[in-house]
C-alpha cells in the first residue's frame, strides 16, 4: 500500500571486431601431430596384442617337460615371463610353435637345465624398456607439451606470451556501423563538451596554432546506464577515427606486471593508429586510490598497472591525436594522480536525463515500434523520473511484450502503463487473492492517499490508483505525475507530501476504526522527510537554520548508504526527535481533517476503486474533484 518510488542505462549493443584472428585448434598442426602420436600409440598396442595372440600360453610344468625332451628351440627370459619357440612346426602356419609361460622363479638351476638340453636363451631384465619408455614418458609429456604450446601460441608470440593484449583490444573499423551524436537523444550539454574533442581529433594542429594544448584525457562520470560508452563511440564516429575499447578489469591478472605490459602495448597500438580514441570502461577497476583499502605492498598488480597508465599518459604528445576517454560511476575512489591536469583533466558529468531528454530517448526507441495513436510519449516520460536510457529501453521492450501477449499488432498506451508498473512495482500477482475485508481496507487506504493529494495546495495530479497486488509485496499504490520537474522543494511542498503519505493511515482509522501494518512504508518515508527538514534543511524555528550531524555519502551519484556522524549534544538530540514527531503528527492531523470534511467523497472513491481495482486520473477527478482546495489549514 506504499506509494511507488522511481528508480533508475543507455548503451546500445556494440559491435566489436577482434584485431587478431584465431585458427581453430582442430585445424592447427599441433592437433594433427597429437592425433598422429595417438595413432602410433594405438598401433603399437594393437601390434603387441596381435603378437601376444599368436603365442600359446603354456603351463610351467609343461615347459619343463619340453625342455627335458629337447623340444625347445629358443627362449627369452624376462622378469615377468618366458617367451620362446618349439622345434615342432605348426601345421596351420608352417612356422615353429610359439609359447609363453610364467616361471616360478629364475634361478641357476633353470639356467643349467636350459644349457644342458641345448636351448638357446636370452635374459632381459625389464620387458621392452624402449616401449615402456615411449608410452610412459615420451608420449604423455609430448602431448602435454604440444597442448601448452598451442595455448601459448593462441595468446600471442613467444616473446610476448600471455602478456599480449591483442585478443583484448577491440577496434571499431570505419567501414562498420558508426554511432554519431544523432544516435544519442538529448544531452545537448554533454554533446557540446564532446564536440570540442571531435574537432581536435579531426584537426589536431588547429589548437596548437592558438597556443593551446589539447586535452589528453576525458573522464565521463555518471550513474550506470546513462550512455557513457555510447558517447565515447559517438565521438569516434563523429571524428571518423579508430576506437580502441577495453575494460579496466581486463588489465588485471594473477601475475604482477601483466597489466602494465598490456597498457604499454595498448598505447603502442594507439600511436600507430593515431588519430584515435582509447576508451577505458570502468576505470575504477585499475584507478582506485592507492591509499584506499588494505595495503597490498608496493608491487601489487593494480598499483603497477595504474603507475604504467600514468606514465603513458605523461609520455605521449597530445599533438599526435590520441585521446584517452574513460568512464566510471565511482569517481570518489579514483586516485588523485589520475585527475590532475595533463591526465584526465576534463571531467564531463553524464547525469540522469530530465523530462525533455527522456522524451527524446523514448522517441528514439519508438522508431522501431508500431505505436497506436493513443500513445503519448510525453506522459510516459513524465511517469519515469529518475530513469536512465537503459531503463527506458526496457520500458519499450516490456510494452511490446504486453502487446504481443494480447495478440495485437500495435503497442498501445495501456501497454506502456503496464510496463512502467511492472518495472517500478514488479509484476502483478493476481494469484495472491485478498479476502473481502483486506480488499476493502486496501481500497480505503489508497483512497485516503488520493483524496489528500487532490485537496492539498501543492499536491501533484493523481495519474492512477490501483489495488492489484504486486509480486514485490505492495498491495496497491497511488501514482502522481509532476506537472514539471523541480530541483527544489519548499517547506509547504514537503509538509503537503507528509500529509499525503499519512492519508492512507488516517483513512483507515476514520472509516474502519483501526489501523494496519500497510502504512509502514508511508511512515518511514514521512519520517525521513521530517528528519531532513529538521537536521539538514533548517526548516524549523525550534532548532533554527543549523545543520545537525555530518553525513558522509559512500557512493557518488547513487542512492548508496550514508554514514551520519553525530556532532550535537543529548539535549539537541531530544529536541530533534521532538521536532520530527511534531511535523509527522501535524501531517497526520491535516490528513484526518481533510478526510473528515470529504467523508462522503472518500467512501464513494473507495467503493469504486474496490469494484474496478484501477482508477485513472480522469476517474479520480470526476469523483474527488469537488474536494480540490479543501485543505483550509495549509501553511
Amino acid at each position: 500500500m506504499a506509494k511507488s518510488e522511481f528508480r533508475s542505462g543507455d548503451d546500445k549493443p556494440r559491435i566489436e571486431i577482434n584485431k587478431s584472428t584465431k585458427t581453430p585448434f582442430w585445424q592447427s598442426p599441433e592437433f594433427n601431430l597429437i592425433l598422429f602420436l595417438i595413432f602410433v600409440m594405438l598401433s603399437f598396442q594393437y601390434w603387441g596384442q596381435v603378437q601376444e595372440g599368436r603365442r600359446v600360453e603354456m603351463p610351467y610344468s609343461e615347459f619343463l617337460q619340453h625342455v627335458e625332451k629337447k623340444e625347445v628351440a629358443e627362449a627369452v627370459i624376462t622378469d615377468k615371463a618366458i617367451i620362446g619357440t618349439l622345434k615342432e612346426v605348426d601345421p596351420k602356419t608352417g612356422r615353429p610353435k610359439r609359447f609363453i609361460t610364467v616361471p616360478l622363479i629364475w634361478n641357476q638351476e633353470l639356467a643349467e637345465k636350459l644349457a644342458k638340453n641345448g636351448v638357446e636363451y636370452k635374459v632381459r631384465i625389464g620387458d621392452n624398456w624402449l616401449s615402456n619408455f615411449f608410452f610412459n614418458w615420451v608420449l604423455p609429456f609430448g602431448i602435454l607439451f604440444l597442448i601448452w604450446g598451442w595455448i601459448a601460441k593462441s595468446m600471442g608470440p613467444l616473446n610476448k606470451g600471455f602478456l599480449n593484449i591483442g585478443n583484448r583490444v577491440h577496434v571499431h573499423p570505419e567501414e562498420g556501423p558508426k554511432v554519431t551524436f544523432d544516435d544519442v537523444a538529448g544531452y545537448d550539454d554533454v554533446k557540446q563538451e564532446l564536440r570540442e574533442t571531435v574537432d581536435f581529433l579531426k584537426d589536431p594542429k588547429r589548437i596548437a596554432e592558438l597556443g593551446g594544448r589539447a586535452p589528453k584525457g576525458v573522464l565521463l562520470v555518471g550513474p550506470p546506464g546513462t550512455g557513457k560508452t555510447l558517447f565515447a563511440r559517438a565521438v569516434a564516429g563523429e571524428a571518423g577515427v579508430p576506437f580502441f575499447n577495453i575494460s579496466g578489469s581486463e588489465f588485471i591478472e594473477m601475475f604482477v606486471g601483466v597489466g602494465a605490459a598490456r597498457v604499454r602495448e595498448l598505447f603502442e597500438e594507439a600511436r600507430k593508429a593515431a588519430p584515435c580514441i582509447i576508451f577505458i570502461d570502468e576505470i575504477d577497476a585499475i584507478g582506485r586510490s592507492r591509499g584506499a583499502g588494505p595495503v597490498m605492498g608496493g608491487h601489487d598488480e593494480r598499483e603497477q598497472t595504474l603507475n604504467q597508465l600514468l606514465t603513458e599518459m605523461d609520455g605521449f604528445d597530445s599533438s599526435t591525436g590520441v585521446v584517452v576517454m574513460a568512464a566510471t560511476n565511482r569517481p570518489e575512489i579514483l586516485d588523485q594522480a589520475l585527475l590532475r591536469s595533463g591526465r584526465f583533466d576534463r571531467r564531463i558529468p553524464v547525469d540522469r536525463p530530465d523530462l525533455t531528454t527522456r522524451e527524446a530517448i523514448l522517441k528514439l526507441y519508438a522508431r522501431r515500434m508500431k505505436l497506436a495513436p493513443d500513445v503519448d510519449l510525453r506522459v510516459v516520460a513524465a511517469r519515469t523520473p529518475g530513469f536512465v536510457g537503459a531503463d527506458l529501453e526496457n520500458i519499450c521492450n516490456e510494452a511490446a511484450i504486453f502487446a504481443l501477449r494480447d495478440n495485437r499488432n500495435q503497442v498501445e498506451m495501456r501497454d506502456f502503463e503496464a510496463a512502467i508498473d511492472r518495472v517500478i512495482a514488479g509484476p502483478e500477482a493476481r494469484s495472491r487473492a485478498l479476502s473481502a475485508e483486506e480488499k476493502h481496507r486496501v481500497a480505503v487506504h489508497e483512497s485516503g492517499h488520493t483524496l489528500v493529494a487532490v485537496a492539498v495546495p501543492t499536491g501533484e495530479p493523481v495519474h492512477r490508483v490501483t489495488i492489484i497486488p504486486r509480486a514485490i509485496g505492495a498491495l496497491g499504490f497511488t501514482l502522481q505525475l509532476p506537472v514539471e520537474e523541480k530541483l527544489l522543494s519548499t517547506v509547504e511542498e514537503m509538509k503537503d507530501q507528509i500529509a499525503i503519505l499519512l492519508g492512507g493511515r488516517a483513512a483507515e482509522a476514520l472509516v474502519l476504526g483501526s489501523i494496519s501494518s500497510g502504512a509502514s512504508n508511508d511512515l518511514e518515508k514521512a519520517t525521513d522527510i521530517a528528519r531532513n527538514m529538521v537536521t539538514r534543511l533548517g526548516m524549523t524555528e525550534e532548532l533554527g537554520p543549523v545543520v545537525w550531524g555530518k553525513v558522509q555519502q559512500l557512493q557518488y551519484l547513487s542512492s548508496a548508504q550514508s554514514v551520519e556522524e553525530r556532532n550535537y549534544s543529548e539535549a539537541t538530540a531530544q529536541a530533534i526527535d521532538a521536532a520530527v514527531k511534531a511535523l509527522v503528527e501535524e501531517g497526520q492531523q491535516r490528513a484526518r481533517e481533510i478526510l473528515e470534511r470529504c467523508r462522503p467523497v472518500l467512501e464513494r472513491l473507495a467503493a469504486e476503486l474496490e469494484e474496478k481495482e484501477n482508477l485513472s486520473g480522469e476517474d479520480v477527478q470526476r469523483i474527488a474533484g469537488e474536494c480540490a482546495g479543501h485543505d483550509q489549514v495549509a501553511d
